[in-house]
């Protein structure tokens, strides 16, 4: 796959996980204020447009990230994903961290 084949794969992804969001939102609305920590980026995320990826629920970012990963043969199945995201899921438990001591300190 060449360079504009993949911008192509992934600007009609973007468009592909966004709907996604959006119906899950017009489906029940609810998936909009309920949160879950995405397994992939660590992040606290909306459940609308997450994805449920064997023992792994994906935000819809990294949905976006596995999708179009391994559409381009980036890693071969979500466990490479998570693994390969394991120093940005260590960051944001840090920085929950962070954030938790300067509320308890104030």
């Amino acid at each position: 796959m060449n360079k504009e084949e993949q911008i192509k794969l992934i600007e009609d992804m973007q468009k592909v996980v966004e709907q996604m969001r959006l119906d899950d939102i017009e489906e029940d609305p609810e998936t909009a204020e309920e949160l879950f920590e995405c397994s992939c980026c660590g992040k606290t995320k909306m459940l609308a447009g997450s994805i449920q990826y064997g023992k792994y629920r994906l935000c819809n970012d990294c949905v976006l990230l596995a999708e179009t990963g391994l559409a381009i043969g980036k890693f071969k199945n979500i466990d490479e994903l998570v693994k390969a995201m394991e120093d940005t899921r260590l960051q944001e438990m840090c920085e929950f961290i962070k954030q938790q001591e300067k509320r308890e300190n104030n």
